[in-house]
């Protein structure tokens, strides 16, 4: 059994993605950043940086006692190579899927987040900072398109961590989907990965776990997600 500690956001997707497809068996604990979960001492003893999601295995492989994990990245990395699956054994498939996990660890999600902050929750349009994230997943959606041409999933002909990691990042704000037109490798990607019945299991986590999701947020939800502390 593994707990996930969890809210229906793009990072929180990623791992009901993988423990879908895995056909793991885990229960929710729902973390509501909108109320300050995330701050609670007992989320913080397996989640220091109060960031969900989080895990705990409760059968980690060395038989010892439960093994908690934070970081989305992290828990995919834990998850495949628990299970051995959906990252490739072989040296040169591994490290490609690895750099492209990384990839949107370091690129496509903070990008992305900064677009949605600046676009849809800031108090003020600054237009500096819209175009500055506005074209850098611009880029990086051009960046998935040209891989895309040349192979079905990121890491290669086969849907891997780094795919999982990558999807919900692609349209995740409806007021700012993504240019399918201009990019239809992408869009082929996409459609492929959301066609997938454990993607479609995923996502419907969203509404049960939070049925005020796309809601204009409270002042209450700006301050836990954005005060500062």
């Amino acid at each position: 059994m593994i707990d996930l500690y969890y809210w229906p956001t793009p990072n929180g997707h990623k791992v009901t993605l993988l423990l879908e497809e895995a056909g793991l068996e885990y229960r929710i604990h729902p973390v509501n950043i909108g109320s300050g979960d995330q701050f609670k001492p007992e989320f913080l003893a397996i989640s220091p940086n109060n960031k969900m999601p989080a895990i705990v295995d409760h059968a980690p492989a060395d038989g010892g006692a439960p093994q908690s994990v934070f970081e989305s990245g992290a828990i995919l990395l834990y998850l495949a190579e628990k299970t051995g699956r959906f990252l490739p054994a072989d040296l040169r498939g591994r490290v490609t899927t690895l750099e492209w996990l990384l990839w949107q660890m370091a690129g496509l999600g903070p990008m992305s987040g900064q677009m949605g902050h600046f676009n849809v929750y800031a108090p003020e349009k600054i237009p500096y900072a819209i175009e500055r994230y506005d074209n850098e997943v611009r880029r990086l959606h051009g960046v998935m398109d040209k891989r895309l041409a040349e192979h079905a999933f990121l890491a290669g002909e086969e849907y891997t961590i780094a795919d999982m990691a990558s999807y919900p990042w692609v349209g995740a704000y409806d007021k700012l989907p993504a240019d399918f037109d201009a990019f239809p490798n992408l869009k082929r990607w996409h459609q492929a990965i959301a066609a997938r019945p454990a993607t479609q299991r995923a996502y419907a986590l969203r509404q049960q776990v939070n049925p005020d999701a796309g809601k204009p947020l409270s002042d209450e939800e700006r301050r836990h997600l954005f005060g500062k502390r």
